[in-house]
């Protein structure tokens, strides 16, 4: 059975979830790395939700304030063992419904050009390719994806 649990970045399950993130993120982005990394702190993430799939931590996902109206899709990541079960869709799902009770009216999100698995999940959720925004303006390796909440 699959839950999904509303939390913060300081849930533990959460932090564990992210070091394997970033490691896979390493592998896959190689010497850009670094650049990416330093957008990715969670230090203070207010809206973050853990997949529990038997009662194990299996994926994650977060959104945080981009401006009044729209909410950046930050950390998604389904461990390995998880993987094609729907984990990702659903705690996406998860967080765009947050996004909506907060108010925003849109989301978006940053991806490498390498993760194609991450591309297809999001336009087939209803995302859009969009300029890249803020920080990764000019990252031609950056894909910038927007949805928006109705």
């Amino acid at each position: 059975m699959l839950t999904l649990t509303r939390t913060t970045s300081h849930n533990p399950n959460f932090r564990n979830l992210i070091v394997l993130l970033d490691q896979n993120l390493k592998e896959n982005d190689g010497d850009d790395h670094a650049f990416f990394a330093q957008f990715n702190k969670v230090d203070s993430i207010n809206e973050v939700i853990v997949a529990y799939k038997d009662g194990v931590a299996a994926g994650c996902g977060a959104i945080k304030p981009y401006t009044e109206s729209i909410a950046e899709v930050k950390r998604m990541f389904v461990h390995p063992d998880y993987r094609r079960q729907s984990i990702a869709r659903q705690v996406l799902t998860a967080l765009e419904e947050w996004a909506k009770e907060l108010n925003y009216t849109s989301t978006i999100l940053e991806t490498g050009n390498k993760q194609t698995e991450a591309i297809a999940l999001y336009k087939n959720s209803g995302y859009t390719i969009i300029p890249n925004y803020g920080q990764y303006a000019g990252v031609e390796s950056s894909v910038c994806m927007q949805k928006e909440l109705i």
